[in-house]
């Protein structure tokens, strides 16, 4: 049952249908990842909102998807061009996840930041993307990006 809902929430970001997306997730959501940091509830969910809605050439692909009645782990590649540089980029990422009344109540999406840097930025990821200063800043800007999609929606 849990291997579905992993796989009906890649399935529904492949289409970019984030409201699919996040039916999957429980109100008391906690989602983790190198590019927002830790993003609760509501905020989680409106974070894939986001990112469906401006997603212009996002093409998602999902794999190894296990679970058991506790949690689960599922491998996904997300390719699309970084709105910033318009430069191609190629996430793989690594996803745990835990449940709570059939739903996912914690994700966590792990991601070599460093290479994704190099991709979407180029030189300047490559000098500065395994920093924590760059960490710190790429969360700020995605946080900001979020606040502003957020009071644009309301």
């Amino acid at each position: 049952m849990n291997e579905e809902l992993i796989k009906t929430f890649y399935t529904a970001f492949s289409k970019l249908n984030s409201k699919q997306m996040t039916s999957c997730y429980h109100d008391e959501i906690e989602f983790t990842d190198p590019a927002f940091g830790t993003l609760r509830g509501n905020r989680a969910k409106a974070m894939w909102h986001m990112l469906c809605h401006s997603a212009t050439d996002l093409k998602i692909e999902f794999s190894d998807v296990k679970a058991n009645e506790k949690s689960g782990s599922a491998k996904w590649v997300a390719t699309y061009s970084f709105s910033k540089t318009g430069r191609k980029v190629t996430n793989r990422i690594s996803a745990d996840f835990e449940f709570k009344d059939g739903k996912i109540i914690k994700h966590i999406d792990s991601f070599n930041l460093h290479k994704w840097a190099q991709q979407a930025i180029g030189f300047q990821g490559w000098l500065l993307g395994g920093t924590t200063f760059f960490k710190k800043k790429l969360q700020a800007q995605a946080n900001k990006s979020l606040d502003k999609f957020l009071s644009s929606s309301e």
